[in-house]
Parts: C-alpha cells; sequence; structure tokens
C-alpha cells in the first residue's frame, strides 16, 4: 500500500483536439455535481488552472490532418511541465483535462519528472487513439495523443499526405520534454477498447498491445483483471492511468463525445480505478472527454465527481 500522498488537482480546460465542442466545460461540470452534493472537496484541495488555447477555436484549420495541432503543442509544454513540477513536489497530479489529446502532455510530464523509469500506461477508454496525421481520418488530434507517446507515424498504413508545415509540428510534439518515445508498446495496456480504425488495429495486432475487454473484465472480476494488469506492467517503474468517460456504457450517460456501447457501468469503473491506485507505483491519474452539452442533468459529470471523491481518499490513506 503507498504512504498518503497528497493530492493536487489540475484543470485542462482544453478542447483544440475534439471535434464536437462543450469538452471544455466538463471541469466546471464536476465542480457543480459537487456543489449538488454539498461537498467541499473542491475548497480542500488545492488546484492548480493550466491556462487553455482555445481562442484557436474561432480561427482558421491551418492543417487538414492535424487539426490545430500548433495549440494541441502549446498545451503539450504547459501540461506536460504542470505534472512534471507536481511530481517533483511529491505530489499526486489528478487530472481533470477537457479532449484527450492533451493526455500526451501528461504523459510527457510523467516522463520529464522520471526520465530514468521506464513508464507503463493503463489507457481506459473505447477507443485506442493511436492515430497520427498521416493515418487520421478526421484530423481530430484528441485521436492521436498515445501515438505521440509511442513516437508512432504508422507509416505502413499512410493514407494523407502531409505539407511540411504540419510534420514539423508534428516531429516537435512528439518530442515534447526533450525525450521520445516516452512509452513501448510492451508498457502499453488497454482496458474496455472496442471501437478504432483499421490503421490502429493494425499496430494492436503487430505490437501485441494487451486489452482487457468488458466481457472479461467481467468474467474475471475486477480485482483479478487489475492485479494481472499490473503483473503485466510489472517491469514498469512508473504507472500512468487515464480514464475516458467513454470507457463506461452510454446507458449511463451520452455527456461525451464518442460514446460507444459495450462499457464498464460507475461501480465497476470506480472499483478498477481502486484498485490501481493502491499500487504505488500509479504517480498520475486522468479524468477526460466529459462533455455536459451532450448530457441530460449533469449525470456524467455527477458519476465522475462519485469516482473521484473515492480516489482522492484512496490516495491520501495513510
Amino acid at each position: 500500500m503507498r504512504k498518503g500522498k497528497q493530492i493536487r488537482l489540475l484543470e485542462v480546460k482544453s478542447e483544440v483536439g475534439a471535434g464536437t465542442r462543450g469538452a471544455s466545460l466538463g471541469i466546471d461540470a464536476i465542480k457543480i455535481a459537487a456543489l449538488d452534493f454539498r461537498s467541499d472537496f473542491f475548497k480542500t484541495h488545492r488546484s492548480i488552472n493550466i491556462p487553455d488555447d482555445n481562442a484557436a477555436l474561432f480561427g482558421m484549420i491551418e492543417s487538414r490532418y492535424a487539426k490545430r495541432i500548433r495549440s494541441v503543442l502549446k498545451m503539450y509544454e504547459r501540461v506536460g511541465a504542470a505534472v512534471r513540477d507536481t511530481l517533483k513536489d511529491g505530489k499526486f497530479p489528478i487530472i481533470l483535462s477537457g479532449d484527450h489529446s492533451t493526455s500526451g502532455g501528461s504523459i510527457a510530464g510523467v516522463k520529464m519528472a522520471y526520465p530514468d523509469s521506464r513508464l507503463g500506461v493503463i489507457w481506459i477508454d473505447a477507443h485506442a487513439d493511436l492515430h497520427s496525421p498521416y493515418t487520421s481520418p478526421s484530423g481530430n488530434m484528441h485521436g492521436m495523443p498515445l501515438a505521440t507517446a509511442l513516437a508512432e507515424d504508422n507509416i505502413e498504413n499512410k493514407v494523407n499526405n502531409l505539407d511540411y508545415e504540419t510534420i514539423e509540428l508534428w516531429e516537435r510534439l512528439k518530442n515534447v520534454g526533450d525525450i521520445t518515445p516516452k512509452v513501448e508498446y510492451p508498457d502499453l495496456l488497454f482496458m474496455t477498447l472496442r471501437d478504432f480504425e483499421e490503421q490502429e488495429g493494425y499496430l494492436i495486432k503487430q505490437h501485441r498491445v494487451k486489452n482487457y475487454s468488458t466481457a472479461e473484465i467481467r468474467k474475471t472480476g475486477v480485482t483479478k483483471i487489475c492485479r494481472e494488469a499490473l503483473k503485466y506492467l510489472s517491469q514498469c517503474d512508473k504507472i500512468y492511468i487515464t480514464f475516458d468517460v467513454d470507457s463506461l456504457d452510454p446507458s449511463i450517460s451520452r455527456g461525451t463525445g464518442t460514446p460507444v456501447k459495450g462499457g464498464l457501468n460507475e461501480r465497476e469503473a470506480a472499483d478498477i480505478i481502486l484498485e490501481f491506485v493502491q499500487n504505488e507505483k500509479v504517480c498520475c491519474l486522468e479524468f477526460t472527454e466529459i462533455n455536459p452539452t451532450l448530457d441530460s442533468e449533469n449525470v456524467m459529470a455527477e458519476t465522475v465527481f462519485e469516482i473521484l471523491q473515492k480516489v482522492a481518499r484512496q490516495v491520501e490513506i495513510i
């Protein structure tokens, strides 16, 4: 059991990487949920706001296959620095982010704080987020953060011809923190992955990336699955976890931009994260893609807040 740590909340109200508007409002929606539950959580936990670049949403899209990549690069650098500094201060960063693109910055921050450590990544998400500008069908950068962490171009499955500027910015994105790659394929595992394109499937098959499906989690049980997952990553020194709310089943809430059937229920999601954060190697946790404009009665934010409270208590146990 980890000795108790003080958490530090990092608010990243960025949605420049998303294809649907509204994820930047997710953090405030969580705070409204806290008020509805009469919780003083956001009074008792220090929160740092990372400046966004959402003004770019009103400008022209410069790169068709990597939309607003210049703004995403800014966010990587800002988020990376905040995560690095939080870890060096001896705190446990819990990141509340708008769209999933900035998780590449979070991973960069962990690696900057621990450059000599082998980093494991647990990606709890319906989607693989393994596209690059060379393969993306949409150009939305919330589908690319894992590719940046892995320094993956997937040229074998190239479908897009990039201009020089996009190539240069993509290279800079992969190299944030002057470490690339940040993660190796054997140190990555998915949970509830169930919706990905052919180009991403090629990488998953080629590198034999582990995925625990919702059905497998239910059949085997959360505790056993989490122990297996941690054993799978046993060679890693540090572990980063990201929780995209579309890992949840849409029957709970549709308050996210890309819901997919066949996901977890609230109890399963909470139990999985609580099991993981007990492990001393887990050093950073992210919640992402809450979009209250697509929701009804703020259900998704309430669900996430309930999980957040439980996780914070677990991390802080002495």
